[in-house]
Formats: C-alpha cells, sequence, structure tokens
C-alpha cells in the first residue's frame, strides 16, 4: 500500500515504517520506498525493514525504473509499502499519480489532534477527489483518547474505512530539524521508537490485518534495461559518507558501480585520509551541524587541494559543495568557520528555503535529472558555468530559474542532486571520463 496524507508532517514516516516493522518482527519479507526525491525519511524506512530503500517517482527515476523496482522486489518479498511525499495530490507528479499508475491502494493518514467531525470531510475528500483511486482506508493519527477515537471513526462516511487511531505519544515520535526529520542513525533509541510505534499499531484494524487481508497488487513485467557502458571502468572513486555527507541515493551506488567505477568511501569526521582515487564525491548532507569539526579537517583540506592540483575531477553537490568554499556562515554571520577552501566565496545559513524542487542538468548531449532543496545561499566571484532548469523549462547559461554549476579546475559544483540513472553518461562526465561539454549547449541556446 501507499501510506499517504493531506499534507507533510502529518505521521506519514511514523505509520509507514511501524507498519513495515510490525510485518518484520513477524517474520514477514518487507521492502519500502520513498515517493520522490528524499534522502531522511528513508533511514527510518531502512532501519524497519533491514533492507536498502529506494525513491520512485514518475519523473526523476521514470515510470520504468519505478515499475521495475516494485516488480523486482514484489518477486522476494511479501509486503510492499510506498511512503508518500508532502499532500496526497501534491506536486506534478504526485503521490497520487503513482498510486494510479501501479494501482498501489492508498492508506490515509490524518493529524487528528484537533478535529473530530471534519476528519470524516478530509478522509472522504481524499478517498473521493480523484474517482478510481485505490483505497485501502484512513489512520487517525495523534488522537487524544479512546473517546476521541471513537468520534472520529463516527465521522466516516464509511465505517469499513476506519483502520485506527495512533495516540499522542512522545515514545515514538520521530524528532525534526531544518531540512526534514533526523536521521535514524544518529538517535540511539531509533529502533526502540519504532517498536513502540509497531506495538501501538499491532492493536489497530490495520496492525492486525492478516497477510491474506492486505490489499494485492500484480506488477507486470517490464522491458529489459539497456546495458550500462563500462565508462568509469579501472576509477576508483573516493566518496565522503559519515553525519555530514549522508544525502546518498543507493540507486547512485549501484549506477557508479555498474558503470565500472570501484568505491571506496571515506568519513572526514572521523579523520579518515582521502583515500588514492581517480575522482572524489562529496554528497550532501549537514556540513552545518558538523562545521567546526570540518574546519579542523587541515589534512583533508589539504589532501583536497593536492587531488584537484593533479587535474582529478570533484563532483560536489549541496552539503558537499558548501564543504568546499572558503567559509560557512551561521545565520546572521553569528559564526563563522573557515572550510576547504576549493571553491572562493562563502555560504551562509538562513532561516527560509533557498531552494526547492525538481530539476534536471544538461551536460553536451546527456541531461541528468534531480531535485534541489537546501536552506544556505553562496556568495562567490565564480561564474557559473551553467543552471539547472525545471523540468519542462529551457536550461541557459545565466538563467536564473535553477541553481548554478560551478566549474572550477577539476570542481564540479552544485547545490543540485543528481539522480544517476536518469543518465549514466552524464554522471560518467561528472567523474572525468568525457569533458562535460558545456561549451556546446551553451552555443545552441
Amino acid at each position: 500500500m501507499l501510506v499517504a496524507a493531506p499534507a507533510s508532517g502529518q505521521g506519514k514516516t511514523t505509520v509507514a515504517a511501524a507498519l513495515a516493522r510490525l510485518h518484520a518482527r513477524q517474520g514477514r519479507r518487507v521492502r519500502a520506498f520513498k515517493c520522490g526525491p528524499d534522502f531522511l525519511d528513508p533511514h527510518w524506512l531502512a532501519l524497519a525493514t533491514g533492507a536498502p530503500v529506494h525513491s520512485l517517482d514518475l519523473w526523476m527515476t521514470g515510470e520504468a525504473d519505478c515499475r521495475a523496482r516494485l516488480r523486482a522486489a514484489a518477486a522476494e518479498c511479501d509486503l510492499l509499502i510506498v511512503e508518500g511525499v508532502m499532500g496526497l495530490f501534491d506536486g506534478t507528479p504526485s503521490a497520487a499519480d503513482l498510486a494510479e499508475r501501479f494501482g498501489l491502494p492508498v492508506l490515509a493518514v490524518i493529524d487528528a489532534h484537533a478535529m473530530a467531525g471534519t476528519f470524516g470531510a478530509l478522509a472522504y475528500g481524499l478517498q473521493n477527489f480523484r474517482p478510481g483511486l485505490p483505497w485501502a482506508g484512513v489512520l487517525a493519527n495523534r488522537v487524544a483518547s479512546e473517546r476521541h477515537a471513537g468520534m472520529l471513526k463516527d465521522a466516516l462516511r464509511e465505517p469499513s474505512q476506519w483502520l485506527g487511531a495512533l495516540p499522542r505519544d512522545a515514545g515514538f515520535t520521530l524528532p525534526e530539524r531544518h531540512l526534514g526529520l533526523v536521521a535514524a542513525t544518529e538517535l540511539g533509541d531509533a529502533m526502540a521508537r519504532l517498536d513502540a510505534a509497531a506495538d501501538v499499531l499491532a492493536a489497530t484494524p490495520l496492525g492486525r490485518m492478516q497477510a491474506s487481508q492486505l490489499p494485492q497488487v500484480r506488477f507486470e513485467a517490464t522491458e529489459p534495461e539497456a546495458a550500462i557502458p563500462a565508462l568509469l571502468a579501472g576509477r576508483t572513486i573516493a566518496i565522503a559518507r559519515d553525519a555530514a555527507f549522508s544525502f546518498i541515493y543507493p540507486a547512485n551506488l549501484d549506477v557508479l558501480t555498474a558503470l565500472g567505477a570501484r568505491l571506496s568511501f571515506f568519513s572526514p569526521l572521523a579523520g579518515d585520509a582521502l583515500p588514492a582515487c581517480d575522482a572524489v564525491w562529496l554528497p550532501g548532507g549537514y556540513p552545518e551541524l558538523h562545521a567546526e569539526a570540518l574546519a579542523a579537517c587541515a589534512t583533508m583540506r589539504e589532501s583536497l587541494a593536492a587531488h584537484a592540483a593533479l587535474g582529478k575531477p570533484v563532483w560536489a553537490e549541496c552539503g558537499g559543495m558548501m564543504a568546499l568554499f572558503d567559509e560557512l556562515a551561521t545565520q546572521d554571520d553569528a559564526q563563522v568557520h573557515r572550510l576547504w577552501g576549493l571553491l572562493p566565496g562563502r555560504v551562509t545559513m538562513q532561516k527560509r528555503l533557498a531552494g526547492l524542487g525538481p530539476q534536471q542538468l544538461t551536460l553536451g548531449s546527456d541531461t541528468l535529472r534531480g531535485h534541489t532543496f537546501h536552506y544556505s545561499r553562496c556568495e562567490t566571484t565564480l561564474a557559473p558555468a551553467a543552471h539547472t532548469a525545471r523540468p519542462g523549462a529551457t536550461q541557459a547559461v545565466g538563467a536564473r530559474s535553477g541553481e548554478a554549476l560551478y566549474v572550477h579546475g577539476p570542481v564540479r559544483a552544485s547545490y543540485f542532486h543528481a539522480w544517476f540513472a536518469s543518465s549514466p553518461q552524464a554522471t560518467a562526465r561528472l567523474f572525468g571520463a568525457m569533458p562535460i561539454d558545456l561549451e556546446s549547449h551553451a552555443a545552441t541556446e
């Protein structure tokens, strides 16, 4: 089923992860997916299932990729859970589009903490706004008492749609910060929180359903995917991976491996040296939360500078790019940290979102799809080599509709988060297999 809601912050991740954990504890093989681009919710879903969590997005990853991943998981698992994104009908494409395309029954999670009869109107609207949308039922979240739950159930036009209620309980609340949920790997009691939520869910009609009572969906066969050429064969890519650089899609690692690259992981926060490599990937994450520690990584600063001095590629996205500037300033310049200095300028944190939404980046004849999501802005003397564009928009050098791509020697950096499978060829360009060929694209604009 697809776990959706009227809006963000309703408790989708808690319910999806609790449902996955409940069935995994009962010995079932469970796989979870996340609708849309997201690095944080999948941490909780992966903890609940013990398996990698891939994104499903009809634009970014594509329908064929979604279908292939769902079918492959269905072939080896008992239960598939897809967590929606934002509200059920928000975005283009939306979670509802995904549910409709693949016949995924929707479980609507509604935060009912200050609600009574309106709960029924919301549930009815979600179910009937789009005729024919596959439907599983509705679950109330953050309910005050059994009496409150009874009022909510009585408000439904169809009592059979009631799948239970979860109470307000700090014991299984998933903490948040400015980019979303705190990653499960950062909390010592993460599994205890999931178990507590699963225990409560077990007492609801949803939790009491046997496997045979859950909705059944058939995923049709897909056309075989074209083989990915080994454009990075013989190359080693060093990838930063720790609490400061944790925004890594498992599918991106799969693409790099399919391209023939050898992957070598390192942790700047742990004091690791830069491994011997042909290229470096600095993924997104939370450098702003670890700026003091990163500023103290003098050896990493020097080894990255030496790597770049040899003309070896560096791909830095979002948080990875932030770490490469001369300075990172907290809000209102309260603190300024000297960072790694491969890019001239300063990054400053802000209270409000500075970038959000799907984006695409064209490199020569190849186009990478992805997205942007950040709370910082950068000030630099570098002129952007290109900009990303929104889906359907024109990408042009100097355009202001998307994120800047900075090219400084062998360093390529942007706030843009790339989905490598959308163009393995463009991915290979980022890591030095071929020139990135921006000039020929600019000449066509």
